[in-house]
């Protein structure tokens, strides 16, 4: 398994690399750290400095990568990529697609407050183009242990079967809690509709949780939650989360062929998260067969 992070010489790009970490080190997987450097205009003979220019924006790029390689741990693979582009969320997105990556980490702006999301330029680009599952690290986000829990954010609209199987696969092939969370916007709340959320929730997980070879089904350990507030905010923040937690979702139903759209209840969810999100394309095809008790075959579930 590989993962690519987004990598930028700022507060933003540690705690990309942080949570990359994080993740590889419940999986096995290898980092490539890729940072994108501006393509440097081609002039005529009169400004031949050209190439000189370019040779030094090469070395501090290296410069900048070896700082980033000391950042990850012995037990980790990593390898340093330079890569050049107007755009450096199409370069990492193509960077991605090209060595095969699993998963693309990136950070949150260093404006970000409390360890909550402040989505940049790059990082938005990523989120409404990827064509593969994008992680994004909350400002200020320090971890590099493995993962503790993995909660998926389930609704109601197509597509959210798939996700489920992801979510599922990935904590089985982890072997860590499942927590399954249905988010209810409800002035004054509403007992009837939390009821159906719940049983909703429950009757999917139970027909997408596999069987263990022991005979238990994951349903029964996996814990289904339903929170609620005035706002998606409100009921976000009333959560508990743990410091080794993220949150799966799926792109939003505008999305276009196989890529993620961050849609507005994602981008509401962001305003009060404290952990990692990892959203998924839509329509992904999943890669690799990889846990017997899963129905995910993407690289997040193979041994």
């Amino acid at each position: 398994m590989r993962y690519v992070v987004g990598y930028s010489a700022n507060a933003r790009g540690h705690d990309a690399v942080n949570l990359a970490v994080s993740l590889a080190r419940g999986r096995g997987a290898s980092l490539d750290l890729v940072l994108v450097v501006p393509e440097v205009q081609q002039f005529g003979a009169a400004h031949a400095p050209k190439a000189g220019f370019e040779n030094l924006l090469n070395e501090q790029a290296r410069q900048w990568l070896d700082e980033a390689l000391a950042l990850v741990p012995a037990d980790v693979p990593a390898q340093a990529h330079i890569r050049t582009g107007d755009s450096d969320a199409q370069a990492l997105i193509e960077a991605a697609e090209e060595l095969g990556a699993d998963v693309l980490v990136i950070g949150a702006t260093s404006t970000g407050l409390f360890k909550r999301f402040t989505i940049g330029s790059v990082a938005s680009a990523l989120l409404h183009a990827s064509t593969v599952p994008v992680a994004l690290a909350p400002h200020g986000y320090y971890r590099q242990e493995a993962l503790t829990r993995i909660s998926c954010g389930l609704g109601t609209r197509a597509g959210a079967e798939k996700l489920l199987d992801f979510a599922i696969g990935m904590a089985a092939n982890r072997k860590v809690p499942l927590r399954v969370v249905s988010l209810l916007a409800l002035d004054g709340g509403d007992p009837a509709a939390a009821g159906a959320a719940r049983e909703y929730a429950e009757k999917t997980v139970a027909a997408a949780a596999p069987v263990s070879p022991s005979g238990v089904q994951l349903a029964a350990k996996t814990d289904v939650v339903v929170a609620q507030g005035r706002s998606i905010e409100e009921a976000v923040d009333g959560l508990d989360w743990e410091d080794g937690e993220v949150l799966v979702i799926g792109s939003s139903r505008l999305a276009q062929g196989r890529s993620i759209f961050l849609g507005s209840t994602a981008n509401r969810i962001l305003r009060a998260l404290p952990v990692p999100m990892l959203v998924v394309p839509s329509g992904y095809e999943l890669k690799h067969q990889n846990h017997p008790t899963s129905n995910d075959t993407s690289g997040e579930a193979t041994q």
